[in-house]
């Protein structure tokens, strides 16, 4: 999976976690030995409730420093945040944090925002409370900001909804052996180009990317 990765040559990568199983400093470590071996210079991260555990969160900021961040990579904004709570699987992102996400998104560049927990319920997931228990206002607010994407992880189900022209895209796992029903170890490649130049003009092409290297296609679409 590493070596398909690194032969994609992807102009930024981006991790919603899990990173780690219980949050440990020596998980940690060969968390960040791997994430090294990525050859991207450009690397968005943000924590899953497994990293927050035991105080992980700590060992997180240490390694990777910011847990909410904002970065621009050309026409690229990406807004990342930690949807954790320390030993909770709850996700809650807090209206403390939706001025800054506000204010972050109020260029014109194609928006992307990341964090772990789902924003919608997802196919397989059991029960609707693996969303964010403030998931109805965080979507209210990336509606309103344009959001192009939405980045999510947690129940390592690969899946994909469309809202008001706003692509939510849940990752499966990228090498945990906790897979659910049919699904496998994958990761997402998207792809976005603007269309003649235009930033209000993007067409957005999502595929899932298998161990084998093998590369399925789910969606495109232009917003």
């Amino acid at each position: 999976m590493l070596q398909s990765i690194n032969q994609l040559n992807p102009d930024v990568v981006v991790i919603t976690g899990d990173l780690t199983e219980n949050g440990f400093s020596a998980e940690y470590d060969g968390v960040k030995r791997f994430i090294d071996r990525i050859e991207c210079k450009n690397k968005v991260l943000v924590p899953g409730n497994h990293d927050s555990m035991n105080a992980g969160y700590l060992h997180f900021e240490d390694l990777f420093e910011n847990r909410f961040q904002t970065r621009n990579f050309g026409d690229l904004t990406i807004v990342g945040a930690d949807s954790s709570q320390p030993d909770l699987n709850d996700g809650h992102l807090g209206r403390e944090n939706y001025g800054w996400i506000k204010e972050a998104f109020s260029g014109e560049n194609f928006k992307v925002f990341a964090l772990h927990h789902h924003l919608v319920p997802i196919p397989l997931a059991g029960r609707e409370n693996t969303i964010l228990v403030d998931a109805g206002d965080v979507l209210d607010l990336l509606n309103r900001c344009k959001v192009n994407l939405v980045l999510c992880g947690h129940c390592h189900i690969p899946h994909v909804w469309n809202l008001n022209n706003m692509l939510v895209v849940n990752a499966g796992t990228f090498c945990s052996s906790k897979t659910r029903g049919k699904t496998t170890q994958c990761f997402n490649l998207i792809q976005a180009e603007n269309e003649n130049s235009d930033k209000n003009n993007w067409k957005v092409r999502v595929s899932r990317v298998f161990p084998q290297g093998n590369l399925e296609f789910v969606t495109e679409t232009v917003m």
